[in-house]
């Protein structure tokens, strides 16, 4: 009986210690699985709040010369108020005071934070899916990405944040275009949306929503693709003796970003013209269309992007697609440098590891 009591009792105590190591097992691997996921979680939102904050403060700071190249690209080309940049700022701050170099710019931002966050996340997660698929092809298991493949998750970075956040783009432009000679319209962003909802419908909050998808694609995809290559470049040159991206100083940087906005600008400038005019379909209080006494005129009525590039041309000439190109290259130069730099130094402040380059 004794040795039966030793027995069981050595069994129960396995029992004991089996069931005890299974739940410390399972309490590790349950930790094991709940950490990395945390962490994950935790470094898309410091991922989506550096882009964020890169996306205000470079707005921010052109806000000035982005209005001022909206009122260009819109207005009536038989009532010119607006003859080039200097011109163009002085009248403003003599017609509306400082406050009118600012206007539409808490509308953009409210867009441009969450379009910046959304973009530089996605063309993080992009590259990396384009950098895997890559490299399943035989012969690629160790290649990095190219120039190529830096433009195509640059395109999908830019058309995600383009749709996400396109009807804030679009009060924006009407917001921004209102003037003391025209009728005041709209009060505010949310009173814009739910005034166009009610008097156009749901499909005039993506009014030119096709022009600037297409031209998202060559300028989100060339600023990535630029700034990166250039990066890469410098770091594999050294020329200045660099031997790593994180010694690349702020000014180089600044440099790489202002080069991949002005050759990303460039090529998609036409395609924004064309954008803010269908915007402005429909709408006839915008200051493009006000004639000299004030009275409001009917603007052109556009059937689609290729009737819009068509009438533009015919009306007022090819020059005329690039319309606000002189304020907007000031503007593009400083602000894409400061979105750049101000993404990879926030990163670096909240300790996120993965940097754009990664």
């Amino acid at each position: 009986m004794a040795s039966e009591d030793v027995v069981g009792k050595s069994r129960s105590d396995s029992a004991v210690s089996t069931i005890v190591n299974l739940a410390e097992e399972a309490k590790l691997a349950s930790e094991g699985v709940k950490a990395p996921s945390h962490a994950a979680i935790f470094s898309i939102c410091k991922s989506l709040v550096a882009g964020g904050v890169a996306g205000g403060l470079s707005r921010t700071a052109v806000a000035p010369l982005e209005r001022l190249k909206i009122l260009l690209q819109v207005q009536n080309p038989h009532n010119i108020k607006y003859n080039g940049t200097l011109q163009g700022l002085k009248y403003i701050w003599r017609t509306e005071g400082f406050r009118g170099l600012f206007k539409g710019n808490g509308t953009n931002c409210a867009r441009i934070v969450p379009n910046s966050a959304v973009k530089f996340f996605s063309y993080e997660q992009a590259s990396r899916g384009i950098l895997w698929l890559y490299r399943q092809q035989p012969g690629n298991e160790d290649a990095s990405l190219t120039p190529l493949l830096r433009l195509g998750a640059g395109a999908c970075a830019g058309i995600i944040a383009m749709s996400a956040t396109y009807p804030m783009d679009m009060v924006r432009g009407r917001l921004t275009v209102q003037t003391d000679k025209s009728p005041y319209q709209y009060r505010g962003m949310f009173h814009a949306l739910s005034t166009v909802l009610r008097e156009e419908g749901a499909r005039a909050l993506y009014k030119g929503w096709l022009p600037s998808v297409i031209g998202v694609v060559p300028y989100v995809g060339l600023n990535f693709a630029v700034y990166e290559s250039l990066k890469d470049w410098l770091v594999k040159s050294r020329p200045f003796g660099l031997v790593e991206d994180a010694e690349l100083s702020v000014p180089i940087r600044l440099a790489c970003g202002a080069a991949a906005g002005t050759v990303g600008q460039t090529v998609a400038y036409p395609l924004d013209v064309i954008r803010r005019r269908m915007q402005m379909v429909g709408w006839s209080n915008a200051s493009s269309v006000v004639t000299g006494d004030g009275r409001a005129k009917a603007s052109l009525e556009y059937n689609g992007m290729i009737d819009a590039f068509r009438k533009t041309v015919r009306n007022e000439g090819f020059r005329a697609l690039y319309k606000g190109l002189v304020p907007n290259s000031v503007k593009v130069v400083p602000s894409i440098a400061i979105a750049f730099v101000t993404y990879e130094s926030v990163k670096d402040v909240l300790g996120v590891e993965m940097r754009i380059s990664d």
